[in-house]
């Protein structure tokens, strides 16, 4: 993905120590084929005359005029794998792996191996690079002779990282590139994330969708896992705070555990459980220890909390009581 932006921007609604952090959001295209495109246009390799007087316009225009929904650019790519021709990689990625076409023929684009590109003011198929070999336009005001990439639009500050292999947005003087995490965070996270190997080098715990690639929101938990911010949302809706793969709570899940310890000291157990002792684990702090059965939650010794789960005995969770205290 050329894009991807982690920068802290605010607290999360409702969890106090909750970062939020958000990623440039991407949009798909349709395809168009190769030789429809040169037969349409009609003009491949036909020499556009101008004079030094709008040398300057040349270069500039299409700013508006061209591109396509993920980008502002002034021209289009053809694909190396299909030898078709689209607007961007993300609109041959969507073409190319939409219900629609054969399971077997679905596949994304070697970004990488891109050569070849199509100037979209004089439509002269060239080899990749910045200004037109035919009429002189800039197809792109930021280019990456890495990435093979072009974009109008240098509001979003754009760097390349050769760390990641990929250009990011937002200005390379506020990122660093965690060299365990493998990817590039906001300065304010240098001393503060937990780093996790390949942090962002796996699908997303609740879509599933590869999140270095993806083209949605990402959001790096305290636990340093990440996550795509519309589905940590979506798991709030639904009253689930903790990570979906260690379960380690989210945010500050005080005022929480102060209502259950009420529902606890007011839901006496019958006699015949009054002496029942469970293990149990904590989620939060992973302390394991023995205590008083509860049939609505069991509180961890050494945190307080009651994210835990029963490791002897019938086991069991606080999760589904965690919920309704909430609501």
């Amino acid at each position: 993905m050329e894009f991807v932006i982690i920068r802290e921007t605010s607290q999360f609604p409702n969890c106090n120590n909750f970062r939020k952090y958000d990623v440039v959001p991407l949009f798909w295209t349709n395809s168009v084929s190769r030789q429809e495109f040169v037969m349409d246009c009609g003009l491949k390799n036909q020499m556009i005359s101008h004079s030094s007087a709008n040398d300057e316009y040349m270069m500039k225009m299409g700013f508006v005029e061209y591109g396509c929904s993920h980008y502002q650019r002034k021209c289009k790519i053809v694909a190396p794998c299909c030898n078709e021709i689209f607007a961007c990689r993300h609109c041959h990625n969507d073409a190319k792996n939409s219900i629609d076409v054969d399971p077997l023929e679905r596949h994304d684009i070697p970004r990488h191996d891109i050569e070849r590109v199509v100037c979209s003011l004089c439509h002269t198929e060239q080899q990749v690079q910045k200004t037109c070999i035919n009429c002189g336009v800039i197809m792109g005001n930021y280019y990456c002779r890495k990435c093979k990439f072009f974009d109008d639009d240098v509001s979003k500050k754009q760097f390349h990282c050769d760390k990641c292999g990929i250009c990011r947005t937002g200005g390379e003087e506020n990122f660093f590139h965690c060299y365990k995490c493998e990817c590039c965070y906001s300065n304010s996270l240098r001393d503060s994330h937990v780093c996790v190997e390949r942090a962002m080098h796996h699908n997303c715990p609740v879509c599933f969708e590869y999140l270095f690639d993806t083209t949605r929101d990402v959001t790096v938990l305290p636990c340093g896992h990440t996550i795509h911010l519309d589905c940590i949302k979506e798991m709030e809706r639904h009253f689930q705070y903790s990570c979906p793969v260690c379960s380690k709570s989210y945010c500050d899940m005080t005022r929480v555990w102060e209502k259950l310890d009420q529902e606890v000291a007011a839901t006496p157990m019958p006699e015949m459980y009054q002496n029942k002792m469970v293990w149990i684990l904590c989620n939060d702090c992973g302390e394991t220890s023995e205590v008083n059965y509860h049939i609505l939650a069991n509180k961890c010794l050494n945190c307080n909390s009651y994210n835990t789960r029963q490791t002897r005995g019938s086991h069991a969770s606080c999760s589904s009581r965690i919920a309704e205290i909430v609501r």
